[in-house]
Order: C-alpha cells, then sequence, then structure tokens
C-alpha cells in the first residue's frame, strides 16, 4: 500500500500521463425482480441482448470502430458459485479475445445483482466475499488495470431499497442506508483486495456513478430539493472519504449506520482516493421535478445537463473525469445527443476540469428492466 507522499506523488504526476480512454460498454447488469406471474426473475442483459452467444462477434464490432477500451464485465452472479468457488471460463475466453483484438477492458465487477446464494444487498455478509472475488479476479488477470468494482452505487441502493424495484425490493430509508453501506463496503474491500493482488502500478478504480440533481417546483420545495441534491452525493462520499454535511450525518446514523462505520468509510475512502477516477453518467432522466410536500419526484428531462452538474460533482471530489455512460433511445435523436455530450465534455475540460475520457454506453441494445415493464 502507498504511504501518504507516494499518494501524492501518483496523484499529482501520474494522472497527466493517462491516456484518454474513449470507449463504449456492453452492458452486464442482472438484477433480479418481482414479474408480472408473481415470481422472482433475474433481468440478465447479456442473456437477453444475445451477448453469450455473439460475444466475439461484439468484441469484432468494437474493434471495427476503432475503439480501444470496453467496459465490461462477467455476470458475477454466474462466476461465483459459493465462497471461493469460481467458474471462470467465460471471462478466460473473453478477456484473451479482448487481449487478442488490443481492447483494454475497463471490467465492470458487479452490476447491480448478486449470486442467488448471497441474496442480496442487505446482505452483512456480502462486502468480504465480494472484496474475494475481487482478488481472486485480479489475481486471475493481472493484465486488467481499469476497474469498476461496483457500478452506480447510488442506482443500485436506490432501486434496490429504496422504491424497491430490485433485489430485496424494500421501500426504506433503513433499507436504503443498509443497501448504501454494504455496497460501499464492498466497493471499497473490492479495491484493496484488487491493489494486493496487483499491486498500485498502473491500476486505476473508475468509480461510474449516476450524475443527479434535484430540482424544485417552487420555492416551498427548496428545502426537499435541497436534502436530495446531498443525498446524491453520499455513494462518493463514502466512497472517496469526504466528511458529509450534518443533515446526511444524522440522516445516516437515524437509519443503521454507525459512528464506527463512518470513521471507517472517512479513513479507507481517503486511502483509496489517489487510486481513483470519477466516472459520471449522465442521461436524460437524471434531472428531476421535486414538488413541495410529499409528492412524488419526478424526471424533469434535461435542464442543468452534463456540464453544469459534472462541474459540480468535480468541485466536490476533484477527481480527473470520465463521462462513463450516456446514450438516448431515440435512433434519429441520438447522433445529436452524442455530439452535445462531447461538446459539453470538451467545454469542462477547456475550463480546466481534467477529463480522461468518454463512454457511449452501451455498443449493444438494453433491455427496460423496471419490473412493471418486463
Amino acid at each position: 500500500m502507498l504511504d501518504q507522499e507516494q499518494q501524492a506523488v501518483r496523484a499529482g504526476a501520474m494522472r497527466p500521463f493517462m491516456p484518454f480512454l474513449f470507449a463504449t460498454g456492453i452492458e452486464n447488469s442482472y438484477p433480479t425482480i418481482l414479474g408480472r406471474d408473481g415470481r422472482v426473475q433475474r433481468v440478465d442483459e447479456m442473456a437477453k441482448t444475445g451477448h453469450y452467444d455473439r460475444w466475439r462477434e461484439d468484441f469484432g464490432l468494437v474493434r471495427e470502430l476503432g475503439l480501444e477500451y470496453l467496459r465490461w464485465g462477467p455476470p458475477y452472479y454466474r462466476v461465483h458459485l459459493g465462497p471461493d468457488r469460481y467458474d471462470w471460463a467465460f471471462a478466460d475466453e473473453a478477456l484473451a479475445e479482448l487481449q487478442r483484438l488490443a481492447i483494454t477492458p475497463i471490467v465492470d465487477l458487479c452490476h447491480f445483482g448478486v449470486p442467488d446464494w448471497i441474496g442480496d444487498f442487505q446482505n452483512p455478509d456480502w462486502p468480504e466475499l465480494f472484496a474475494a472475488y475481487a482478488g481472486a479476479f485480479a489475481s486471475r488477470y493481472p493484465r486488467v488495470r481499469f476497474y469498476t468494482p461496483v457500478n452506480e452505487i447510488f442506482v443500485g441502493a436506490t432501486f434496490s431499497a429504496q422504491i424497491g424495484w430490485w433485489n430485496e425490493r424494500l421501500a426504506s430509508d433503513r433499507a436504503f442506508v443498509t443497501a448504501l453501506k454494504h455496497l460501499v463496503r464492498a466497493n471499497l474491500l473490492a479495491e484493496q483486495a484488487i491493489l494486493s493482488a496487483r499491486g498500485p502500478a498502473g491500476t486505476f478504480f473508475i468509480q461510474s456513478e449516476s450524475t443527479e440533481y434535484f430540482h424544485p417546483e417552487s420555492p416551498a420545495a427548496d428545502e426537499r430539493a435541497g436534502f436530495h441534491n446531498q443525498k446524491r452525493f453520499l455513494s462518493l462520499d463514502l466512497c472517496y472519504g469526504v466528511d458529509v454535511r450534518a443533515c446526511m450525518y444524522r440522516y445516516l446514523v437515524e437509519n443503521g449506520l454507525t459512528p464506527d462505520e463512518y470513521d471507517w468509510f472517512l479513513q479507507t475512502g481517503r486511502r483509496m482516493k489517489p487510486y481513483c477516477i470519477m466516472g459520471n453518467d449522465y442521461y436524460w432522466t437524471n434531472e428531476h421535478s421535486v414538488p413541495a410536500g410529499d409528492g412524488p419526484i419526478t424526471a424533469s428531462g434535461e435542464i442543468f445537463g452534463y456540464y453544469i452538474i459534472t462541474k459540480q460533482y468535480f468541485d466536490r471530489y476533484h477527481l480527473p473525469v470520465m463521462h462513463t455512460e450516456t446514450n438516448l433511445a431515440d435512433a434519429e435523436r441520438a447522433p445529436g445527443w452524442l455530439k452535445k455530450e462531447w461538446a459539453n465534455m470538451v467545454r469542462l475540460k477547456q475550463d480546466g476540469v481534467p477529463i480522461i475520457g468518454f463512454t457511449w454506453y452501451s455498443l449493444t441494445d438494453q433491455v427496460e428492466i423496471a419490473p412493471e415493464l418486463t
């Protein structure tokens, strides 16, 4: 592990030499949902899009596009079969093919779900189990340099434990905080395990996270919107060891986070931060309209856009930034959206934000995983 002086050197001297990561991705999400037939079912994007049958073709398309970086990962729930039990067959073949094609993977280890034998994000044993998986993965594939240990922690905790769509399908603040702390702890322990397995040289963690903003519909909604505009930062605050505002600390402690746990996040997050690149995901659904009272929060559409919201996140964390996800599910309007996102990113770089990558996500179609639409 690096000491403080080495961390400073790494953070200040190595990052300017980071190559620009122009990437696409192949989504490997696999949450469980309650289907219309009343049965719990897993929605595996790679299965739904035919990737398991056509992965060589998909990788070839990445190469054909001239791209050298790919956000990709094997399906965690199909690899981690039990404590210290793994099935590496698919990962072995796929990563060998990416190496042959000279495509550098940004490996997505956990994307919105866990294996059935673990249960869900409420399981307190999961972070250590996941860290063991991450360490085993890094030991087996030492060429892998870029990792997203746990993808979109805020979204995973919100959809699984705040609004009751995925996995544990709970809807309470206490369930949300429990999922949040387990997801962040899993992420930090996985980072430590990966560093222990392959060493710090050339290892980077691209923490892909949804960038959000909550717009008050009226002055009467200012306080409520303000609360959510602090809550949106919680996953990255804990991942990077940032001391939260008093209202968020109170919220966390009242819903099950202990002071000792909070201190552990601060200390561990600060140690891991020098290895991190902040991945920002932005879609037109990332901005929200907040009414006064307790009415439903709804999508506002794009109001601020990627530039303003990413600048808020950068001003908070002061990390190199990669635009890790964006798309528009409209074939006619998508090219214009891509052009606009690129222009926002270029302007951020011109204004001093260290932008190191861009991702059009994903290469293949994506299947809706909201339960009412399956």
